[in-house]
């Protein structure tokens, strides 16, 4: 088990008058449905105009979605594979449903069912051009600030929701991830979720589960193979005019690595005419200012970094650190006009608490930092520019801490001399 601990030494914070909330405990959401009722519904982005509708059972059932643009009337109907299962130690899975559905038309709202029956669920499917908006949020877990986060989330419309790892906070004990998929379904099931790993996916065990990620790759299962990934621990996807990366902390980064290879191929095959922006994510942060977890990602900053700003990628988004920090446009470690914005933001309401202590002094780069729960907001208005914001958890109410504006990189004119084909000598 992994151990648990907490960052309680307090930096000097940027509001005097808001007081650092303390951690909160775990909530549970019991299945309430018959063995066959479908539970943990999950959406997320399954290629160009399609989506995966994602879902367990008790007991085996139809792995079938009805689904049409009127409430109560399914007009097409979609089967995928027959429903998995998995078993870690003396913990036996329900039954795991993915399929697949489209072609979706862009900016529709559509009603469906999962297993042939049970509740009537609705999504809205992102547009195909811009405006489009992005709520952000890592090291979610499942406390009464998970709650309050994503009730926060929930209060103002989005498109896609993005995730940078630890979702459930299980570390092995796998009921865990079923609670978590109760909890979090009313907003899963409304608006896609893209997620990738953490550390708390991992729970490996030497000997019996050497390789990590079973319940992670089981449950949550993302669109590797339609970005030509070999693994579900990277992947990429396109909304509107953005590309977004998803790339594993955890899996092998390094020059010989697959990982590599599909990064360099995949930021080959982007026109940036046509999808001006590029975003990346992350779980352990390339900069870093917190005691928490200092220096972790930085290996993974040595093999990328270069990719990723010679492609002009224009925000890096990290978990990890339980606190929320915005750096400037940065790379090898310098405030650089043509790197990408980097943003920590692993404060959803994990169970470990808040990282409290920052290094003093301020480091130039670091722009804006806070111990507190929240979550993000990109909306993405054209191709040249983007508005980001953090919002601050204050009990029950949402307070905009920080924000920025943005300029894409590839619409600006002072960056060109940076831009290289990714396959290019590094």
């Amino acid at each position: 088990m992994l151990l648990l601990f907490f960052f309680l030494v307090l930096a000097a914070p940027t509001s005097p008058e808001y007081t650092r909330p303390h951690p909160r405990p775990l909530i549970s959401r019991p299945h309430k449905g018959s063995e066959s009722a479908p539970q943990q519904v999950h959406i997320s982005l399954a290629g160009k105009d399609y989506m995966r509708v994602s879902w367990i059972t008790e007991e085996k059932s139809q792995s079938i979605v009805e689904y049409g643009k009127m409430p109560g009337k399914y007009s097409v109907a979609a089967s995928g594979k027959e429903s998995t299962s998995y078993h870690y130690f003396f913990y036996t899975s329900g039954e795991i449903h993915h399929v697949k559905i489209g072609p979706l038309e862009p900016s529709t709202t559509y009603y469906y069912r999962c297993g042939g029956g049970g509740p009537e669920f609705s999504f809205r499917t992102p547009p195909s051009a811009f405006p489009v908006e992005f709520a952000v949020a890592g090291d979610l877990g499942q406390t009464e600030w998970t709650e309050s986060t994503l009730a926060h989330v929930g209060g103002k419309d989005y498109d896609v929701f993005l995730l940078p790892g630890d979702l459930s906070y299980a570390d092995m004990q796998q009921p865990l991830w079923d609670s978590f998929g109760r909890l979090v379904e009313p907003y899963a099931s409304m608006r896609p979720w893209m997620v990738t790993q953490g550390n708390h996916e991992i729970e490996i065990f030497p000997i019996i589960y050497p390789q990590g990620f079973k319940a992670y790759n089981a449950r949550w299962l993302m669109p590797y193979q339609e970005s030509n990934s070999k693994s579900n621990l990277y992947y990429s996807f396109d909304v509107a005019g953005a590309h977004v990366l998803m790339l594993g902390s955890y899996t092998e980064f390094d020059a010989d690595s697959d990982q590599y290879a599909w990064l360099l191929a995949d930021l080959a095959s982007v026109d940036r005419s046509k999808t001006p922006w590029i975003f990346a994510l992350i779980h352990a942060p390339w900069y870093n200012t917190n005691a928490a977890h200092k220096g972790e990602g930085e290996s993974m900053r040595i093999a990328m970094e270069n990719i990723l700003y010679k492609a002009r990628v224009d925000v890096i988004f990290a978990g990890h650190v339980h606190a929320y920090e915005r750096f400037t446009r940065v790379y090898d470690n310098k405030a650089d006009q043509c790197g990408p914005a980097h943003v920590t933001i692993g404060d959803g309401g994990n169970r470990e608490g808040l990282a409290m202590t920052f290094e003093n002094p301020n480091p130039s780069i670091s722009m804006y930092r806070e111990p507190s729960f929240g979550h993000g907001r990109l909306r993405v208005l054209n191709n040249t520019h983007a508005h980001w914001s953090w919002h601050r958890n204050n009990e029950t109410n949402s307070v905009t801490a920080d924000e920025i504006w943005l300029e894409s990189l590839s619409s600006s004119s002072r960056c060109n001399h940076v831009f290289t084909s990714p396959n290019d000598e590094l």
